[in-house]
């Protein structure tokens, strides 16, 4: 591309006014109960077993003991789902485990939730209850004393809020405590062949969904139809919490969307970004198409995109920085017009980030991050392009690595003819 400047693009782009939704087109598709070609098969994948878990545990307890660690603290969410199998949203009431570098958890929770975390608890450990005019903290506190754990270092996972450590320094003044990222990282970073498994099938069925809609979408609706087409759909083929949106024209060029709606019309840029889990495990797949016949700018922005994800795969060996596989991707953005670094028209955000049982989480391919590439990482692909004002193009694809080098989940599309494969 000669010049990548904002003028160009908009010199470019062609510009049409908003046409009416199409009366009842929204509620006809949604009637409609989709069905996957036949060329997009779901994989298995069964959920994960008392063993794997046990297994993480026995992981984080060997890299406590090598850190120097004597227990880790970790607050409800998906890194507690990840070691105990306990799948509990935040509250201002604190349930939390303690994972101590040997011997079996605890779990703290309110009395009138013992039940349920009976429930859900899949690793040996005990469960500890506080009523309500009680302290949660002196309960943690007290469990550490009891197992002569307390003039050790306290890890505290990233995630934990402020109140619950700030409660156990006042319970425990004398507690030490210390980030315990190398410990999760060190466990949640490389995904088991069931983990991948788990992505796998969440991959496959939003894939599904996509290309069940992709006739359904029609003049007039808006990204909010769009996305509840995709809902349905992800749900119908088994994915679970489907999530994403859709944006259209120039909301595109802003990466997560305008809070000004927009109605497809003819030439309209359409960028859907959805996911769903399957037992916790994240798909996250972004698809750019035209409604009608691409402008020349349309198909080479796509093009480009496409491009670059290709890049990003050809980059992402074992044993490279992750930091190396954004570094190349931006170098041929710049190379051809756009950029640099951040700038837009261009690439403005990371190539892309990690993801399993949060769709983002560590590591990320970033300019800078140091991190090895290694086999059971999971990322996902998504060199986008952007020219505020105008559109935006984004192709996400996920991919994990193996000992040989990158292998995607789901597989970019052909062409912006084609764009569900």
């Amino acid at each position: 591309m000669p010049s990548a400047s904002r003028r160009n693009f908009l010199a470019l782009a062609t510009g049409a006014g908003a046409v009416a939704a199409t009366v009842g087109g929204v509620s006809r598709a949604l009637a409609q109960v989709p069905a996957a070609p036949a060329h997009t098969p779901i994989a298995e994948a069964p959920p994960i077993t008392r063993e794997e878990r046990n297994a993480r545990l026995s992981r984080a307890q060997t890299l406590m003991r090598q850190h120097g660690i004597a227990a880790l603290l970790v607050e409800a969410g998906s890194t507690l789902t990840y070691f105990t199998g306990v799948k509990w949203g935040r509250s201002e009431r604190l349930t939390a485990a303690l994972l101590p570098n040997d011997g079996p958890i605890c779990m703290v929770t309110p009395a009138f939730e013992e039940s349920r975390v009976r429930e859900m608890l899949v690793v040996p450990g005990e469960v500890r209850v506080w009523e309500e005019d009680e302290n949660p903290s002196k309960l943690v506190a007290g469990w550490l004393q009891e197992h002569k754990l307390a003039s050790g270092r306290i890890g505290i996972e990233e995630t934990v809020r402020y109140f619950a450590v700030d409660g156990l320094q006042k319970a425990l003044p004398s507690v030490q405590v210390l980030s315990g990222t190398p410990i999760v990282n060190g466990c949640r970073i490389i995904k088991t062949p069931a983990e991948i498994a788990l992505m796998q099938r969440a991959n496959d069925i939003t894939i599904a969904a996509y290309r069940s809609i992709g006739q359904k979408i029609e003049r007039g609706m808006s990204g909010a139809d769009i996305t509840a087409l995709m809902r349905v759909a992800t749900a119908s083929f088994g994915g679970e919490t489907p999530s994403g949106g859709t944006t259209i024209d120039k909301a595109t060029a802003a990466p997560h969307g305008l809070k000004e709606p927009q109605l497809v019309k003819d030439g309209s840029v359409i960028l859907m970004d959805c996911g769903c889990t399957v037992d916790g495990y994240h798909s996250d797949i972004s698809r750019t198409f035209v409604f009608g016949e691409p402008s020349k700018l349309q198909r080479k922005m796509w093009a480009d995109i496409h491009r670059g994800q290709e890049i990003a795969m050809e980059a992402a060996q074992p044993g490279v920085p992750c930091g190396k596989v954004d570094d190349a991707v931006r170098a041929y953005y710049e190379k051809i017009g756009y950029g640099p670094g951040y700038k837009t028209p261009g690439l403005s955000h990371r190539t892309g980030h990690g993801i399993g049982l949060d769709v983002h989480e560590p590591v990320n391919l970033v300019h800078g991050e140091v991190t090895p590439l290694a086999a059971g990482m999971c990322f996902s692909n998504e060199p986008g392009l952007y020219a505020p004002g105008v559109f935006g193009v984004r192709l996400e694809d996920c991919f994990y690595m193996t000992e040989t080098g990158p292998r995607y989940f789901s597989v970019p599309p052909p062409s912006i003819e084609n764009p569900f494969g």
